[in-house]
């Protein structure tokens, strides 16, 4: 049977509340690469979210950013974890990160929530029924001119080394838009897009528990979502994605062909 969309965000309410409460202490940091990191309190949050998805949904196969795959998956149902989107963020102080929870049926994401916990807004979407900030229904901007639009986007944690390392592009959109973020928390950044607080995101070399509540609460508020190359995202890595309104959609696919 498949979830509510009560039951993932209440499952976020509660990891974001780990957070919230760790936030601004000490924590234990270990290294995942050159400038991958984790602390203590992402394994704490995801230890939750699987303890209670299991208790509930045991047939139901479970992805985490820290921990990998959880159970055989037999129900046809795949959850799509990440405890903390913006553990760098998280780390340093800096008050943006979320809490992503997705919940895909066959390959099909269905229901999405991301939650920051600071500022207690919940960003949520089921598909088919619209997305929504806490009660308040959410619709992609208006925005429908590059120079007009506010953009955001975030780099590889092989930035350093790799060749597609998503600076050419940084280069162009700079060029072409009003203004270019990189806020560092992609769950969030595309649940800004939902809500109409940015007007456009992309980024490379990213991952389903990333994305997967992020994209449906994008298309739910009415907005586009494909990969680089446009074309319609599965739950298949890799994973990079181009998210805005309807009008600026093909202006930033014309930006990236020409990059």
């Amino acid at each position: 049977m498949q979830p509510r969309i009560d039951e993932l965000i209440r499952l976020a309410k509660g990891a974001g509340k780990i957070l919230k409460d760790g936030f601004g202490k000490q924590h234990e940091i270990k290294m995942k690469g050159v400038i991958d990191l984790v602390t203590e309190i992402d394994k704490e949050a995801e230890d939750y979210l699987i303890t209670k998805i299991t208790n509930m949904h045991p047939s139901d196969m479970i992805v985490g950013e820290e921990s990998g795959t959880h159970n055989a998956g037999s129900s046809g149902g795949q959850w799509l974890v990440d405890p903390l989107d913006g553990t760098l963020n998280y780390a340093h102080g800096v008050p943006f990160f979320s809490v992503s929870i997705a919940y895909a049926y066959k390959g099909q994401v269905m229901q999405g929530v991301v939650y920051d916990p600071l500022l207690d807004e919940c960003f949520s979407a089921v598909r088919g029924q619209g997305a929504f900030l806490n009660e308040q229904r959410l619709q992609v901007s208006t925005i429908d001119k590059m120079v007009g639009a506010m953009l955001c986007t975030g780099f590889p944690y092989d930035v350093h080394t790799a060749a597609e390392n998503n600076l050419n592009y940084f280069s162009a959109f700079v060029r072409h838009a009003q203004a270019v973020r990189r806020l560092g928390s992609a769950a969030l950044d595309l649940a800004y897009v939902g809500a109409g607080r940015l007007d456009g995101f992309w980024e490379l070399s990213l991952n389903a528990w990333d994305i997967g509540a992020g994209m449906l609460i994008v298309e739910e508020a009415g907005g586009v979502v494909t990969d680089m190359a446009s074309k319609p995202i599965v739950l298949e890595p890799p994973y990079s994605i181009v998210a805005s309104t309807p009008a600026l959609h093909p202006q930033m696919m014309e930006i990236i062909a020409n990059s």
